[in-house]
């Protein structure tokens, strides 16, 4: 029995995971709940999940990535450890060969802890590659032709923004501002505005049930239950579109301007073709309410959200899996 190809994308939120023949079999919450006075761990992905803010004062809920780098190595291992032996993919003779997703600017020190990581995890070979050029992949863009595709990743820990034309990046911008964020501007707002103290699930309800990003495109609401910060009892307020569009007005010119940026850096032939093409939003940062009629308006191209954006990069390791021999001179291995 001969073990398969894993690609992994190994996002601040969420790890996915792609077996070479099979698709993607695994999708899971980056979260890990430990004991704090033995250090072993309890529960992980989505199960520890289910615990956030939710423990008693021994356990913790642990996120061990951090804007898309490894911000715990131990508890990275042990998360990756438990999610390749769930997937049961080892083989008796020998191991996979891992393709595993970063942000386009991860350190070489970086890069070295999620290697490392990866093959203590089990994983034979180690390939990493940079994830907006994957997410495009996944996506279905046609890269490896000599014209221009833009593709920007919102992921909940980084947003990538690349022009890649020939199958390589030629313009590239990474920030730490996406779905994470968004859910702390969440909390903030809600936290000095009604005084009141909301978990992360609540702020993240929110942004997924009510906030938007585009000026007057939504018009819901929601009661969210929090801690009155002033007398300390549960409390009940109602929250509407309206006031998350202001609330994430910030984070989200972040965004733009990071994609401006990209574009203003881009050879003019390339510009052209994008004209043509559009602007690709992949990641589950994308799925927020009205990110691609903001950035069509701000950037003045015509901006299309993928069809699956959670799926994209998962998707995209598994069709270079497929390809890994053409690949395997070229990548970090």
């Amino acid at each position: 029995m001969f073990s398969r190809d894993i690609g992994i994308d190994l996002g601040t939120a969420n790890v996915l995971i792609h077996v070479k023949g099979k698709g993607i079999v695994l999708d899971e919450p980056s979260v890990v709940a430990m004991d704090r006075n033995t250090g072993k761990v309890l529960e992980v992905g989505t199960a520890a999940h289910r615990m956030v803010g939710r423990t008693p004062g021994n356990i913790e809920a642990i996120r061990p990535l951090k804007d898309g780098v490894i911000a715990d190595f131990d508890v990275t291992e042990a998360m990756l450890k438990h999610f390749i032996n769930k997937i049961n993919v080892r083989g008796f003779l020998s191991k996979p060969k891992m393709l595993i997703c970063c942000p386009t600017n991860v350190t070489k020190v970086e890069q070295k802890a999620i290697k490392e990581a990866a093959e203590k995890s089990g994983g034979k070979k180690i390939y990493l590659e940079e994830e907006p050029k994957v997410a495009a992949i996944g996506a279905g863009m046609e890269i490896f032709q000599p014209s221009g595709n833009m593709v920007v990743d919102i992921g909940g820990g980084t947003t990538d923004v690349a022009v890649l034309s020939m199958g390589n990046i030629v313009t590239s911008e990474s920030i730490k501002m996406a779905g994470d964020k968004f859910d702390a501007e969440i909390l903030q707002y809600i936290k000095k505005e009604y005084k009141l103290l909301i978990g992360e699930r609540t702020a993240e309800e929110l942004k997924r049930n009510v906030a938007t990003v585009f000026k007057d495109s939504r018009h819901e609401q929601m009661d969210i239950r929090g801690r009155d910060m002033v007398n300390g009892l549960p409390r009940t307020i109602t929250v509407h579109s309206k006031e998350l569009q202001k609330a994430l007005e910030e984070s989200i010119a972040l965004i733009i301007q990071a994609a401006k940026t990209v574009l203003e850096h881009t050879p003019p032939e390339l510009s052209a073709d994008i004209i043509d093409r559009g602007v690709i939003i992949t990641g589950g940062g994308a799925l927020i309410h009205g990110i691609d009629h903001l950035l069509a308006e701000e950037l003045k191209v015509p901006v299309f959200m993928s069809e699956e954006p959670l799926n994209c990069v998962a998707k995209g390791t598994g069709i270079m899996l497929e390809n890994i021999d053409k690949i395997d001179r070229k990548m970090i291995g």
